[in-house]
């Protein structure tokens, strides 16, 4: 929780800075005037209280066998901003409370923010990510194995270790490849492809990421119980981090089972897939599992929120917006994780000499093992037989 609340933080600094405005409205009668409107339209924050709040009180209307009947407590204009602010007392024989809410314009920032900031700076993250690491092999290349191969090998991860890694990077990709046409295919693929085959590939899409969503969850639960005792910071990262990982100095740093770099990949992959679990629950199950509400009111209990500036967050959502909050923060994160997973992908690749065979058959030369992992090699070797030899 507190993690997914230092993210909101961030997510909440990132958007355009506001100022309070409040202009005289004596001569209108507390209407809203024309500074209001232009104070909107700038995006500036306008207390709309005056309005919000002027709804009529129907307990005071006049009885309607009476001179004017209900006039005197709610007018249409009343009526109509109860409407707007979700303040009216609405009944609907159907569609639960999703169905109460008739107006609800922040839907309008929602889908500005996802066909704008949202795909152009999520795109440009993917591909700034992986045309840095084209640069990067271009003048690194791939990192080799340092001298003659040791013929032996020794085993570097189970066949459980290798199912729940394979498990959480396949529905991964599965649901980042899905992602990506939903919040993309009304660009890239509609205009050139046409519209039914995007629909197509949107409700594929959609079937397919709301159920593989379930193998994600399971394989983040497999990778964390598994690995997370290897993963705490302890004092051979730093050196392992003052070196780059090999990229400074004449050799390659040693490090445990995982080493610096990994650790990072592994809490990144941990705690970010965490809250777009979390997230995804909360679409699939909007009216049971809101969480955007209890996460302002912890923010404003604790006084967070005041002491970075942002005012008393609201604590009544209406169901769209609960959804549309997850349904970004869930994308945003998804973006960051995608740039991560690249980059895992790209070392355990064509990156790194070695590195696909210790997820592939769980085996690896003692050289590379040697020179990546030097301390994991001595702890294995000193409990046990260094493995088969290599054919």
């Amino acid at each position: 929780m507190r993690v997914l609340l230092w993210l909101l933080v961030c997510l909440t600094m990132a958007l355009p800075a506001t100022a309070q405005t409040a202009p005289d409205r004596t001569a209108t009668g507390g209407a809203q005037t024309l500074a209001d409107i232009m104070a909107r339209q700038n995006g500036d924050a306008v207390d709309d209280s005056f309005r919000r709040e002027n709804v009529g009180v129907s307990s005071q209307a006049t009885a309607t066998d009476q001179q004017l009947g209900t006039l005197g407590a709610v007018s249409d204009p009343e009526f109509w901003r109860a409407l707007r602010y979700g303040s009216a007392d609405v009944r609907v024989s159907a569609g639960g409370d999703v169905a109460t809410v008739l107006v609800q314009d922040g839907g309008m920032r929602w889908l500005d923010f996802r066909r704008g900031p949202l795909r152009q700076y999520g795109g440009w993250l993917l591909l700034g990510t992986i045309a840095a690491l084209v640069v990067f092999y271009v003048l690194r290349g791939k990192i080799a194995i340092e001298g003659e191969k040791a013929g032996r090998t020794v085993t570097r991860f189970k066949a459980f270790e290798r199912f729940g890694h394979w498990l959480l990077g396949g529905s991964f990709i599965l649901l980042g490849i899905t992602g990506l046409i939903t919040l993309f295919g009304r660009v890239l693929i509609a205009p050139y492809l046409g519209k039914e085959l995007n629909a197509t590939f949107l409700e594929l899409g959609k079937w397919v990421h709301n159920n593989v969503a379930w193998a994600f969850i399971a394989g983040l639960v497999i990778i964390f119980v598994m690995w997370v005792a290897h993963n705490l910071p302890d004092r051979t990262d730093l050196v392992w981090i003052s070196q780059a990982g090999g990229i400074v100095g004449s050799k390659h740093p040693p490090a445990k089972k995982f080493n610096a770099g990994q650790k990072v990949i592994f809490w990144s992959v941990v705690l970010f897939g965490a809250s777009i679990s979390i997230t995804g629950v909360s679409l699939l199950f909007p009216y049971e599992l809101p969480m955007f509400a209890k996460t302002f009111s912890l923010a404003n209990d604790i006084g967070l929120s005041s002491l970075l500036g942002f005012g008393e967050l609201s604590e009544t959502l209406a169901p769209q917006e609960e959804m549309q909050l997850a349904q970004l923060w869930h994308a945003i994160l998804a973006f960051v994780l995608m740039a991560i997973v690249i980059a895992h992908i790209y070392i355990g690749s064509v990156g790194m000499e070695g590195a696909y065979d210790a997820m592939g058959s769980g085996e690896v030369d003692e050289a590379w093992a040697k020179q990546h992992h030097s301390i994991w090699l001595e702890e294995i070797q000193q409990g046990q037989d260094p493995g088969p030899k290599a054919e």
